[in-house]
């Protein structure tokens, strides 16, 4: 599933040709996505301009003259910028055209994504219940210690939290816990204030360094150009479940968390 570096990756690469283009059409192949698209999509977009491209934790926001659409990958999901005769694939399901005679192509072929209308994005249930944004200047050991203080969970759980810390997917949280040295299931409670500035920097780090190798490709990511991402190929933890840690040599093992894999080092992430 596309997380935040996926998602920055494909805004990075789409913002400089979308943004003041004007949209002629929409063409909708299939309206059965994981929220229905608008039946009325073509007649609300045609005719306004892209004012700009934004992220919200998972979540690319096309800002137009008169609303916003919002783009969930799902899954599987990709957005990619292609002239508009290109041949269809199957999962092509819809396109949004642009006068320069391009498309912006939606491809889903779980279709657990969404493309969804609304006037104001910031009001959208979707997304008006977001967390801060670890990339941001909100964020930092003092907030993350804040969001911590009091909580029995795991603090894999709480950083994974959309409603507390948003964009932090399962990947990235290992990668994180792992090169702050902490173990994922240690109740976040018991974080002091110094390993709460250690793991929010160890957050930040991970996303841009993923963002910079243009995200994970582990299945079907691909960016807004058709390019994969390669941060797979410097994990530290994840999907390494017993091969050596590269830092003390140590197995490293996996377990169950809320549904999610976990991957850590014993002797690197102490409680």
């Amino acid at each position: 599933m596309p997380e935040l570096p996926e998602v920055e990756t494909v805004l990075r690469g789409l913002a400089p040709h979308l943004e003041g283009r004007l949209l002629l059409a929409a063409v909708v192949r299939e309206h059965r996505l994981r929220w229905p698209v608008p039946a009325d999509l073509e007649a609300r977009i045609t005719g306004q301009h892209i004012l700009s491209l934004r992220r919200r934790g998972k979540y690319l926001l096309l800002r137009l003259d008169a609303g916003s659409l919002i783009c969930h990958l799902g899954m599987s999901g990709s957005l990619r910028l292609l002239p508009a005769d290109t041949a269809l694939r199957k999962h092509d399901h819809i396109d949004l055209l642009l006068e320069n005679g391009q498309a912006l192509r939606y491809h889903d072929p779980r279709r657990f994504g969404a493309l969804l209308w609304t006037p104001d994005p910031d009001q959208h249930p979707l997304i008006a219940g977001l967390g801060v944004e670890p990339l941001s200047d909100d964020f930092d050991g003092a907030r993350l210690h804040a969001l911590c203080r009091g909580r029995s969970s795991a603090i894999k759980q709480v950083i994974m939290d959309a409603r507390l810390l948003v964009g932090v997917g399962n990947i990235y949280a290992n990668e994180a816990l792992f090169h702050a040295g902490i173990d994922p299931r240690l109740a976040a409670g018991k974080l002091s204030r110094p390993r709460c500035e250690r793991l929010a920097a160890a957050i930040r780090e991970t996303l841009e360094l993923a963002i910079a190798a243009g995200g994970s490709t582990l299945r079907d990511f691909v960016d807004g150009h058709g390019s994969r991402g390669w941060f797979q190929q410097t994990y530290r933890v994840y999907g390494r479940a017993g091969q050596p840690c590269a830092s003390c040599g140590g197995a490293i093992r996996t377990l169950r968390q809320a549904g999610r894999a976990s991957y850590f080092c014993p002797i690197c992430q102490r409680r």
